[in-house]
């Protein structure tokens, strides 16, 4: 049958002027509700604020909700190396599919082109601004440079238009020298790229100097890339970069790369790629429940330990804390939440915790110890008995 509290207690002051029987039938009232309340909270199960609950709860409460078996893990050694075993130490395919060896430049539209026909100066270009001269003698040999059109051609004087684009500066010399070759005795040619604007990637995030990075003869490799935008800032996340090329995103955890051998140089950036470096801010944990201090906590490169969380927390409160029962939850692959219970009452599983890898957005929880829900259920109780006590002696 449910309780019925009787909310005819006594207030402690108030007691001071009442009859001794009065005094004592307010009295066995107070202590017949604080009974009731035990036993309703009791039978309930329930108390203020959030409480996970015991393991073998835990697990039926999910077998309820429809989770899959296992959904509720132990800590262990064995999880643990479990765990390790399923982490590849071979570099994923979508990762290898960024590597590239450097290559050199090939000219593309945008490019220009600064072409130079020895003891010719007549064939130069004049500088931009400067009048058209009519004495050849007055024409500097350097030109002005030969712009690359979207079809990839150039205008030649002599040889008119000549397609340029997908070869290298030395391959357009010697293009062009054979073509020469019909209209000047011996023609000695030198060509340079005299301005790169053809292949270009963006960057953003966190980096110093985000925008527009133009690749030149120099191989740009995805270090390079960050160095050439000013480098990363104090909140950059090195362990989450993400490269977008041709509508795929590939994330890329660069210490990662590093730990199974591989240098981050080997991915090279080509035209059109979109570089974002990611806040590490976006890379919590969340602690939760009894500890000293709860807090979100940010992974260092992408990397945190369940230790570390909590001696970022100041540790289990061992005042309120129920150290047999911390947990933390994380969403599963398939968008189910896994549950994982550390039973840190021994100092053993402390070493556990040290090698307990957590995840971004994972969430440690710590339940309060039994007395203390029952101790803040009597805290919120009592005063309101006292109140209406209070209202009620004083309408009599």
């Amino acid at each position: 049958m449910p309780c019925h509290i009787n909310p005819c207690t006594m207030h402690p002051m108030k007691d001071l002027f009442l009859s001794p029987k009065r005094r004592a039938r307010s009295r066995l009232a107070a202590i017949g509700a604080m009974i009731c309340a035990f036993a309703l909270l009791s039978a309930c199960s329930m108390a203020p604020g959030m409480y996970m609950g015991k393991p073998d709860d835990i697990t039926k409460a999910l077998k309820e909700e429809g989770a899959p078996p296992g959904a509720l893990m132990t800590i262990s050694s064995q999880l643990i190396e479990e765990q390790r075993s399923l982490q590849s130490t071979e570099v994923d395919q979508d990762i290898k599919r960024l590597f590239g060896v450097a290559t050199e430049y090939k000219v593309g539209p945008g490019d220009v082109l600064n072409i130079v026909v020895w003891n010719h100066p007549e064939l130069a270009l004049p500088m931009a601004g400067s009048n058209v001269a009519t004495d050849a003698s007055n024409i500097a040999d350097v030109g002005n440079g030969y712009n690359v059109n979207p079809n990839g051609l150039i205008q030649f004087p002599f040889v008119g238009a000549v397609k340029v684009a997908g070869l290298t500066e030395y391959q357009v010399s010697s293009l062009l020298t054979r073509r020469m070759a019909q209209y000047i005795s011996d023609p000695q040619l030198t060509v340079r790229i005299q301005a790169y604007r053809n292949s270009r990637i963006y960057i953003d995030g966190e980096v110093h100097k985000p925008g527009l990075l133009t690749i030149n003869d120099i191989p740009m490799t995805l270090p390079e890339a960050i160095n050439r935008a000013g480098g990363l800032t104090p909140d950059a996340d090195r362990s989450s970069v993400i490269l977008t090329r041709n509508g795929i995103a590939t994330h890329i955890n660069m210490p990662q790369l590093v730990r199974k051998g591989v240098n981050p140089s080997q991915i090279l950036m080509t035209n059109g790629d979109l570089l974002r470096v990611i806040n590490r801010n976006d890379s919590k944990v969340f602690l939760m429940g009894d500890v000293h201090t709860p807090r979100a906590q940010t992974l260092i490169d992408g990397e945190l330990t369940l230790a570390q969380a909590l001696g970022e927390a100041a540790g289990i409160s061992p005042e309120t804390g129920n150290a047999r029962q911390v947990y933390v939850i994380r969403k599963g692959a398939t968008g189910n939440a896994e549950i994982y219970h550390l039973d840190a009452s021994v100092p053993t599983a402390y070493v556990l915790a040290a090698e307990f890898e957590l995840k971004a957005r994972d969430m440690v929880f710590v339940d309060p110890a039994p007395i203390v829900r029952w101790n803040r259920v009597i805290s919120m109780l009592l005063p309101s008995y006292g109140a209406i006590s209070t209202t009620r002696d004083m309408t009599r």
